[in-house]
């Protein structure tokens, strides 16, 4: 084809000066001719008179009707045409192929940020795409960003995340990636587009885009050596926990290299940038490959491979998992006063996420040292020195001794703190003229997330109750006993029915339950229970959970007969939660002098009225299910007569008479359950429903 330049174009009459009343009609004319001179004429036209046309760049049906009439094939000529010759030309014709290669980029960027939504899934736009691609190394730097821009829009569209995904190379992209972040968000948008759609709806395209985005991290990983990779550690913070199992790598190869850039910048002074880079991805790890990523993070053997003591000395004497928790609490000490004023603020989002995940981190520190303390594990090996465990006790404790302050203050703030307020008295400055003090006014609620939706608060209770759990510190049991009511309230919330309105609902009960644990075993904590409403709560829910089930039938849910004789779904997370549920409401009643209240005999009643099949009618249709998947749901349903026998037990021979014809009940439940128990063989279950049996028995 012929080589006009962008400045002969800028020589070519104007319509002004030719007395042409419409440049639009004219310039469609020259899109129309046979020759390129004429077309390129009319493309420079065209995006002359968009610019400085803000009333035709706001008519989408102009616009519409424009990029129609621009011929796509002599997009893709220029862009390649222009591409090759700047990588083959040097000079002046160097200069033509810039200009043919700029126009065709500027043209279609222009009109991918001009046309509506759904005209951006058009084959006008998705086939330009591999073209885009190729270009890139012969672009200058602003016609890159033009690319890049162009690629990230239409991307977001099914249509072009399949048409990007079916390139077999983006090494363009990937070599341009360090200095260029747009790349990423390419990539991230992409891929989670065809995720979320029909493009890899069958299994082998999810295996194929699986590949797909693992070579391509690998790639990425490779181009970003040398740098500190803040942008791809963002990225992939981003990105992992969003991906779909079935198209999330498995046991990548470029973990180990991801765990040296964490440690790098974490050893480092890293910008706010790299602290909440490497905290988030961090946390994605542990959530994405939890047997995996504990050993990489958490002992200073950077291939993860254990080949290396976790308290094994680094060059300042401390394990790395040391270096980084304390950070993290350091992170978290010195953010956590400063929350509540920041609300409502752009900047809250960030912090939130950022100490959300330094939250979770912790929960898994604080797993993966329970996991190596166990008896029967094998990687006692793996913990730290005791000298630097006992520096991360103290400091844990300081942490959380704040983060329960944060908790409170959260949660007075939405409940009552200042919703009564006028808008100037809320998180904002106070100033008193006459002292010239200042101090902060009341804080207000978020007008986005409430406490029950938002994710900080459902980390910094979960990172919480395990500690309450695990460590005897009294004080602070005491302390975040005063969180009685926040703890029952969220619980309560917890239960209710999903509102389809607020989205995705945050559960709080499992980690509610945990502190719950810690919390009995101290009588403040008792009597922050029970006067918060704990009891009735607990046992609501139990009773619940124990009317939908009977045994179980599967590893991840269960399924079950009803009195009607109907096969129920399970879930066999509920029945775990059922089990922690009679944990939490045993201690309670053990602790209880002289004997629990008459009022929690209501549960009795209740487990009393719950109907469990004979065993052959309750097993005939659910003899496939496996033995793990029957003992947890049979795990809580001797557990829950467990409770009603230590309720029975502990009560006044008066009560105790009064409720006979429960006790009698119950009696054939457990008969009926012993049968199920003997059936799976397990001693343990067995030793127990025959405690309850004698028990009952004894109580007629």
């Amino acid at each position: 084809m012929s080589e006009p330049t962008l400045q002969s174009v800028m020589n070519e009459p104007t319509q002004q000066q030719t007395g042409q009343p419409d440049p639009i009609q004219n310039a469609q004319t020259l899109l129309r001719a046979k020759d390129d001179t004429s077309r390129f004429v009319g493309l420079a036209l065209l995006k002359s008179v968009l610019d400085n046309s803000e009333e035709l760049r706001n008519n989408q049906e102009a616009v519409r009707g424009l990029w129609k009439s621009v011929p796509s094939k002599f997009l893709d000529r220029l862009i390649k045409t222009g591409s090759r010759q700047q990588s083959q030309s040097e000079g002046g014709g160097n200069k033509n192929a810039r200009d043919m290669l700029d126009l065709a980029v500027a043209i279609i960027h222009t009109f991918a940020a001009l046309v509506p939504e759904d005209n951006k899934r058009d084959s006008r736009f998705t086939e330009r795409i591999p073209h885009l691609v190729a270009c890139l190394l012969n672009c200058s730097n602003e016609t890159t960003k033009l690319v890049l821009e162009t690629l990230s829009a239409l991307v977001t569209t099914p249509d072009g995340a399949k048409a990007f995904i079916a390139l077999d190379d983006v090494t363009t992209l990937i070599e341009i990636a360090p200095s260029q972040p747009l790349v990423l968000d390419i990539f991230f948008y992409a891929w989670l587009n065809a995720t979320s759609s029909s493009v890899s709806s069958s299994a082998e395209d999810k295996d194929l885009l699986r590949t797909k985005i693992d070579h391509t991290i690998t790639a990425l990983v490779s181009s970003f050596k040398g740098t500190d990779a803040v942008t791809l550690l963002d990225f992939l913070a981003n990105l992992l926990p969003r991906l779909e199992p079935q198209v999330s790598p498995q046991n990548p190869k470029w973990l180990p290299t991801l765990n040296l850039f964490i440690r790098n910048l974490v050893s480092s002074r890293p910008t706010p940038a790299g602290r909440a880079a490497y905290t988030n991805l961090s946390a994605a790890l542990l959530e994405v490959y939890p047997s995996v990523a504990p050993q990489l993070l958490f002992t200073d053997d950077p291939s993860g491979k254990g080949t290396s003591k976790a308290n094994s000395p680094s060059d300042d004497n401390k394990p790395f998992s040391y270096l980084l928790i304390s950070i993290l609490l350091i992170d978290i000490r010195s953010t956590a006063p400063t929350l509540l004023s920041q609300l409502n603020s752009p900047s809250y989002p960030q912090s939130s996420r950022r100490l959300s995940s330094a939250f979770n981190i912790i929960s898994h520190y604080l797993g993966f040292l329970l996991r190596s303390l166990d008896p029967s594990s094998s990687s006692d090996s793996l913990l730290p020195d005791p000298t630097f465990l006992l520096k991360l006790r103290t400091s844990l404790s300081e942490t959380f001794s704040l983060t329960l302050e944060f908790l409170r203050d959260r949660y007075d703030a939405s409940v009552a703190g200042a919703m009564g307020l006028d808008p100037s008295a809320r998180s904002s400055t106070a100033h008193d003229s006459a002292s010239g003090a200042s101090h902060l006014t009341l804080s207000w609620e978020s007008m986005k997330d409430s406490v029950e939706q938002d994710p900080l608060i459902l980390a910094a209770i979960r990172a919480l109750a395990i500690w309450l759990r695990e460590d005897d510190n009294e004080q602070l049991r005491k302390e975040a006993s005063g969180l009685g009511d926040l703890f029952i309230d969220l619980y309560r919330h917890s239960c209710h029915p999903p509102d389809p309105t607020k989205g995705d609902r945050l559960d709080f009960r499992r980690p509610v339950l945990m502190a719950w644990e810690g919390l009995v075993e101290e009588r403040k904590g008792v009597e922050s229970f029970l006067a918060n409403g704990g009891w009735q709560a607990l046992a609501d829910d139990l009773v619940g959970i124990l009317q939908s089930t009977t045994t179980s039938t599967s590893s991840s849910s269960s399924a079950s007969l009803s009195s009607s004789g109907e096969v129920v779904v399970v879930d066999e997370a509920e029945a775990a939660r059922g089990t922690e549920i009679v944990r939490v409401l045993l201690q309670v009643a053990e602790l209880e002098r002289p004997g629990p209240k008459e009022e929690w005999l209501d549960l009795v009643t209740k487990v009393a009225a719950w109907y469990i099949p004979e065993e052959e009618e309750g097993d005939q249709d659910v003899e496939m299910v496996g033995k793990e998947s029957k003992l947890v749901v049979y795990e809580f349903q001797v557990a829950t007569l467990q409770l009603v026998t230590a309720l029975l037990a502990g009560s006044h021979p008066g009560v105790q008479r009064r409720y006979v014809h429960s006790t009698t009940a119950v009696l054939g439940i457990a008969r009926v359950l012993m049968g199920k128990v003997r059936k799976v063989g397990d001693g343990e279950l067995v030793e127990a429903l025959e405690d309850v049996l004698a028990t009952l028995g004894g109580l007629r």
